[in-house]
């Protein structure tokens, strides 16, 4: 095997998730020479698996009180939108919109009236009362009030092929387990060598920073280049979904309280049938639950909060996707977390619409770029490119028609 070229770097990003595609663009238009790198597939951890709301805040103002949460992600729809319209960079053209507001419809309860009427005191995104007429068709009989928030919905696979178009060169695939070695010198991860062994070649990069944004991926990096894994808490979700022609297209939340007690999305899959994601409590719940349970335990809320929901031709199927945080004794955090150890920057950002956000906390934390040193428009050698992962109701895995 010949000696790999070196390629002088002012970044190597780390995980090719909403995070760090999202990073990888801001630093690329700064001037920045950078490359990603992801072992598997990009958003095969979190991203491909989220519902794809762009929150606004209101599951964290549900019981009245303003919370950091509910602040950090208050800007983040408008920011989103003017992405998707082509307004501001990222141009997000290729990202489908599956809705362009979700809907909020509540239990009967005392206690989800007054969660509801909570938020609306604080939330910036103030809830707009439906008509009958301009209510999804499921909810049109609902008598309850039903509310239009302006948290608009987007395809998650759709939005990592987007973000990866831009820069496909300057996303590559790697072994994590044999095709890639670190260098440490004096507290700094100073140069990462990549080998392919089937094709013998390699890659000797010598970045000047190192960005960690690879989600759960984040914990078995830094154990690798020495740094404290301890740093990171999981916090698992086991997800329910629905599929069938019959099924109406909806996105929203159904509040219960101080709780979301199920989010349902919507897409289409290769077959044309229509698909939900189920989450908010009903997943958290579900952890506990083996798949026939959370399955049970989803049809009886089905019909507890949408009972004009056709029954017909449905079939049931669950997930189990975990959230990879910065360790806070097991509780959400309140915002985006990234902190840099020597030339090393780890990253999470804790939900899918605060992307953007923690990309700009990412670039405020690296030096300028270095404009003496220059890197090859192209890589010397070709490498390969990882694809996008597979949506989680197009995987092999069982479905449980009703019976």
């Amino acid at each position: 095997m010949s000696a790999p070229e070196r390629i002088d770097l002012d970044a190597v990003i780390f995980g090719g998730g909403v995070a760090g595609l999202w990073t990888l663009d801001v630093l690329v238009r700064s001037g920045r020479r950078v490359l990603l790198l992801e072992a598997s597939a990009l958003g095969s951890g979190q991203t491909i698996a989220a519902q794809g709301i762009i929150h606004g805040g209101l599951k964290y103002t549900l019981d009245g009180v303003p919370s950091e949460s509910a602040r950090a992600i208050a800007t983040m729809p408008a920011l989103w939108r003017e992405c998707l319209s082509g307004e501001r960079l990222p141009h997000l053209g290729g990202t489908t919109l599956r809705a362009d507001w979700c809907v909020l419809w509540r239990t009967a309860g005392l206690r989800s009236r007054f969660g509801m009427a909570a938020a609306r005191k604080v939330l910036q995104v103030q809830p707009v009362v439906l008509d009958p007429g301009a209510r999804p068709a499921v909810l049109r009989d609902s008598k309850g009030e039903v509310d239009r928030l302006d948290e608009p919905v987007i395809d998650p696979a759709s939005l990592l092929a987007d973000l990866a178009q831009r820069h496909r060169d300057l996303i590559l695939k790697y072994d994590f387990e044999n095709g890639i070695d670190f260098t440490m010198h004096n507290g700094q991860l100073s140069a990462i060598r990549l080998h392919d062994a089937a094709r013998k070649v390699e890659l000797d990069l010598r970045p000047r920073a190192v960005v960690l944004t690879a989600g759960e991926g984040n914990g078995a990096l830094r154990a690798r280049i020495g740094l404290d894994a301890g740093t990171m808490q999981v916090r698992p979700l086991h997800m329910a979904m629905v599929r069938g022609a019959s099924l109406p297209t909806l996105n929203g939340h159904c509040t219960d309280g101080a709780r979301t007690r199920v989010t349902v999305t919507s897409s289409v899959d290769r077959s044309g049938r229509q698909v939900w994601q189920v989450g908010g409590q009903l997943a958290e719940d579900g952890v506990a639950l083996e798949p026939a349970a959370l399955i049970e335990r989803a049809r009886s809320e089905m019909t507890a909060v949408l009972p004009e929901l056709p029954r017909t031709g449905l079939e049931w199927s669950t997930y189990r996707v975990n959230r990879a945080e910065r360790a806070s004794g097991g509780k959400r955090p309140s915002d985006v977390w990234c902190e840099r150890e020597g030339n090393v920057i780890t990253g999470w950002p804790t939900k899918l619409a605060l992307a953007p956000r923690l990309a700009d906390r990412i670039a405020s934390l690296l030096d300028a770029p270095d404009t003496t040193r220059t890197a090859p428009e192209t890589l010397p050698i070709d490498w390969p490119h990882p694809a996008v992962a597979v949506q989680p109701w197009e995987r092999d895995g069982a479905w449980i028609a009703d019976r």
